[in-house]
């Protein structure tokens, strides 16, 4: 049996579902050794999206540690609440199950409003720099005082559509997931899409509420450690003027724009990506 071993790796075979509660697994990729970077994929994708950042990562040196949401991937999906709250405290029993330490917790798009709602709520004992890759903050949609991204009532239409045809709600928000809908090719199109097919319809929609309602000013005004902002300018999904709030916000926060990017600048401008991601874990 010895032959099959990798003499050359540092670790056994880890867990791929972690028990977050009672018949509630999620679906994690943990891989490499080295100080831990934890990504969190946006809606409605799974930690599968950070394909082309795992092996770069890994290659630097890094412990990458992708987790799927609940209900989303191939994580379990439980009927019940699916609010921001119930994802960080998710998150918080991995890591503690992990025993996870010093991290850098990069959040994408939703996964960037609850990596930062994670931090508000938990703090630093397990997470000590945040990145925040197109994210829904401080909030995603309009209100009386917040003049930017979408309406609430853009996503109660979108709500129904979930309800009633998934499949073109997901095909809408493929035209405007990159810069151009030809940025990104037929390829990697398909593939993001069989990701988000993966979803329940339930998790989707109920996403969806927390995207709509949840705001987190007051939240990302506590957050005082190192953060690092990476957004497209041509985001259609979370507008680059998010990131400026974000950035007004955030004591301790700097931004880096894509100048090229959509919403999927972890795709469209990879190499960039990588390269800013790994440079903010190594300072």
């Amino acid at each position: 049996m010895d032959k099959y071993i990798d003499k050359t790796s540092s670790q056994l075979a880890r867990p791929e579902y972690i028990e977050v509660e009672p018949n509630v697994r999620l679906h994690v990729t943990d891989v490499g050794d080295g100080q831990a970077i934890v990504l969190i994929p946006g809606w409605p994708l799974s930690d599968e999206m950070y394909e082309y950042q795992y092996n770069e990562l890994i290659n630097h040196n890094f412990r990458v540690i992708g987790i799927t949401l609940r209900g989303f991937g191939k994580s379990d999906k439980p009927y019940g609440l699916y609010d921001y709250d119930v994802h960080a405290l998710d998150i918080k029993r991995v890591l503690d199950q992990l025993d996870i330490n010093d991290a850098t917790l990069c959040g994408f798009s939703m996964g960037g409003a609850i990596a930062a709602m994670y931090v508000s709520l938990y703090g630093t004992m397990r997470v000590t720099k945040l990145v925040l890759a197109g994210a829904a903050t401080p909030r995603w949609t309009q209100r009386e005082d917040f003049p930017y991204n979408i309406p609430q009532s853009d996503v109660d239409d979108l709500i129904a559509l979930n309800n009633t045809d998934r499949p073109k709600l997901l095909s809408n928000f493929a035209k405007i997931f990159s810069a151009t809908e030809t940025t990104l090719n037929e390829g990697i199109g398909n593939w993001l899409t069989n990701i988000n097919l993966s979803a329940s319809s339930y998790a989707t929609g109920k996403c969806l509420m927390a995207l709509r309602d949840t705001d987190l000013r007051s939240d990302l005004k506590k957050i005082e450690i190192p953060t690092l902002i990476m957004h497209g300018k041509k985001d259609k999904i979370c507008s680059f003027d998010l990131a400026e709030q974000t950035l007004k916000l955030m004591p301790n926060a700097e931004l880096v724009a894509f100048e090229k990017s959509g919403h999927s600048l972890f795709l469209e401008e990879t190499k960039k990506f990588n390269a800013e991601l790994i440079k903010f874990a190594c300072k």
